[in-house]
């Protein structure tokens, strides 16, 4: 099963980011439910050529994600479930931390092993038997000897438990602050995230989004 979802995934720009266990009840009649994110790099290359992108409509990324994680749950004989689409909305992050790959971070966003700070997920796919789970990994942050993600906001938006996100808002627009074309300074400064291979263009195209 994971070999096959690992192949499917990589030729549409995917990875599986995460596997966890479902508890009763959570997503009636599945047992099993494994996180998709961005496969860097070459994601934004990918995205950028398809149709969704390029047509104008609302929501390109998410219309985008639905094909192609729906096609991908036709295939594997799956469910395709999003973190978009509520109220109610699905409990990713709450997903996320229990698969063991994605942890709270210093300045409380969610790091991943593989995407640190600059972790997201498109989707995931919910199977109705119960499937093994690969090994857990520690958090990058535990390694991380300088933590630059504590002091890298301009103005200092996250502290750990809260984010100020009026604060983080109202200052995008100051000539210091580059996060509008960046991305955000605090997941930058991850050093895992500059390993990720994520394009600038993506961050900011997600930047627009948040504002």
């Amino acid at each position: 099963m994971h070999d096959r979802l690992s192949a499917l995934a990589a030729a549409v720009h995917l990875a599986p980011f995460g596997a966890l266990h479902l508890r009763p009840g959570e997503l009636p009649g599945m047992q099993s439910l494994i996180l998709l994110g961005p496969d860097e790099p070459g994601f934004w290359t990918h995205f950028t050529a398809s149709p969704e992108y390029s047509d104008g409509a609302p929501d390109p990324m998410n219309r985008w994600s639905e094909r192609v994680i729906g096609d991908l749950a036709r295939a594997l004989d799956a469910r395709a479930v999003f973190p978009f689409g509520g109220p109610p909305y699905q409990p990713f992050i709450d997903w996320a931390k229990r698969s063991g790959r994605a942890h709270l971070s210093p300045v409380g966003l969610l790091v991943h092993d593989r995407a640190g700070l600059m972790v997201s997920y498109r989707g995931a796919l919910a199977f109705a038997e119960r499937i093994p789970l690969p090994p857990a990994s520690p958090s990058p942050c535990d390694t991380c000897a300088t933590q630059p993600c504590r002091d890298a906001c301009p103005v200092d938006a996250l502290q750990g438990d809260h984010y100020d996100v009026p604060r983080c808002k109202n200052d995008l627009d100051r000539r210091e602050n580059d996060c509008m074309d960046q991305g955000c300074a605090v997941r930058r400064a991850c050093p895992l995230s500059q390993s990720y291979g994520r394009q600038t263009a993506q961050s900011a195209f997600h930047m627009r989004a948040f504002r």
